[in-house]
């Protein structure tokens, strides 16, 4: 299971480095701005330089509306900034069409520029919250668009968390549907070590954190601290070993 951190801007990514082996994607967002708040393109351009060259950065556009043409071109920037992971929140979208639509244009957009960069198609755990699309069509969503990989996080940022909303069970038929289509499945919304045995287990591809591995749990006030992301991927290393162990006595 991969680890991405999301710091929110270049002091954060300068303490992300400093954990750089530790976490495998680093995610530029601007948390005052949405779940999934786009951050300003010489952010993204600024943190790339400033991580090693072999960590990826993953970059999201936004908890976008539905308009297809202003998100397609948001993605695009997003990719020319250096961006190898482009994440759209489909926060607008109140149909799979509408979401579908929107990611389509994402993809042609993102692709046309840079043919091996990874496009997610993002949805809300607590969607109901919101009114946008179930997060259970969103793998579906991503392989009609000819996305790379579906992602839940939650809108939401008020204590509640990934599985208050979608249970295990249902989280597990998520990364379930994205396997069948060929997808990489990831899973965010306050996410905490305590999480990271049933995440191991139903197979997700990528945990996405930063209230997690930031001072005092607070993804807004608090700031990400490399210890805290060590300790952090030491948990997850070791529910990836026994997983494995048990996969090869069983």
């Amino acid at each position: 299971m991969l680890l991405l951190i999301s710091p929110d801007g270049m002091e954060e990514a300068l303490d992300c480095a400093r954990a750089a082996e530790h976490l495998d994607i680093v995610d530029v967002k601007k948390p005052d701005e949405g779940s999934l708040g786009a951050n300003f393109p010489w952010v993204i351009r600024e943190v790339r330089d400033a991580i090693p060259a072999d960590k990826p950065v993953s970059a999201t556009v936004g908890d976008v509306p539905y308009k297809p043409g202003t998100v397609a071109q948001a993605a695009l920037g997003a990719v020319v900034s250096g961006a190898t992971y482009i994440k759209v929140g489909l926060y607008g979208c109140t149909t799979p069409e509408q979401a579908v639509e929107v990611m389509s244009g994402v993809v042609r957009a993102v692709k046309d520029h840079r043919p091996d960069a990874l496009v997610v198609a993002s949805g809300y755990a607590d969607a109901h919250r919101i009114g946008c699309v179930n997060p259970l069509a969103l793998p579906d969503i991503a392989h009609r668009s000819g996305a790379d990989a579906a992602m839940l996080d939650t809108a939401v940022k008020d204590g509640t968390r990934l599985f208050d909303h979608v249970p295990p069970p249902e989280c597990e038929e998520f990364v379930r549907r994205a396997h069948r289509a060929g997808l990489l499945a990831a899973l965010a919304g306050s996410v905490k070590a305590e999480d990271l045995g049933c995440l191991t287990r139903m197979g997700t591809d990528i945990v996405g954190v930063r209230g997690a591995v930031c001072e005092g749990g607070d993804r807004t006030a608090g700031r990400i601290q490399p210890a805290l992301v060590a300790a952090f991927r030491a948990e997850l290393d070791r529910h990836a070993r026994s997983r494995a162990a048990a996969g090869a006595t069983g």
